[in-house]
């Protein structure tokens, strides 16, 4: 029985730490996003431009989740930061469609 609740206890603890410590939206987009889509390198969409944007968006926010986790045309998955949880990714295309807005 304590074995157990050290576990639970553990992965609670795990879980927490993952939300505290999310980076922003804003932060991912600059540290591993911006190279691309600050300057439309490699055709990546403008970060604010409505028009380019729009039918992303229309497509749904799952797609561009998933466009973005797992690589699209010459964007390689998460940006090509492997490093970044599927947490981060959603919080940068969040702050990208925010901008789009």
């Amino acid at each position: 029985m304590k074995k157990r609740l050290i576990t639970v206890v553990s992965m609670i603890s795990l879980l927490c730490a993952g939300s505290v410590y999310a980076a922003s939206g804003k932060d991912v987009y600059n540290a591993s996003c911006a190279a691309c889509h600050a300057s439309g390198l490699a055709g990546a969409a403008k970060l604010g431009d409505k028009a380019a944007w729009a039918p992303r968006i229309k497509a749904g926010i799952d797609v561009l989740y998933n466009s973005t986790l797992k690589g699209k045309g010459a964007m390689p998955a998460k940006g090509g930061n492997a490093s970044l949880s599927d947490a981060d990714i959603k919080a940068a295309v969040d702050y990208v469609v925010s901008q789009a807005k």
